[in-house]
């Protein structure tokens, strides 16, 4: 019982952190983003969205993490398949991402 508890607000927890640092990148960039177009600041796109791009990646982690602490609740076959298919997304997602985000490093 008491274990379950910690696995499910350690699920919790980690799902917000992900969804924190998801968003926290979204608004950087959209103020980086306001900052080049309307301030005419100096600033890249491709440092925009490589720093958006990592904020995504280091998000996902999060949410692989959450989702491997709840189905360890009560792990089902269904549940299992499921976990392995969102996780197994998700890492492609987060390998094209960092492919991506070379491509854009900048100097």
């Amino acid at each position: 019982m008491l274990g379950e508890e910690i696995f499910q607000y350690a699920a919790t927890f980690f799902g917000l952190v992900g969804a924190v640092i998801t968003i926290y990148g979204g608004l950087q960039a959209s103020l980086r983003i306001i900052q080049r177009e309307v301030l005419r600041q100096p600033l890249k796109y491709t440092y925009i969205r490589l720093e958006f791009t990592n904020k995504i990646v280091f998000g996902l982690e999060f949410f692989i993490a959450s989702d491997i602490l709840t189905t360890l609740i009560a792990p089902t076959q269904e549940e299992l398949l499921l976990l392995g298919t969102v996780v197994v997304i998700r890492v492609v997602l987060g390998y094209f991402l960092e492919k991506e985000a070379e491509e854009f490093q900048v100097d």
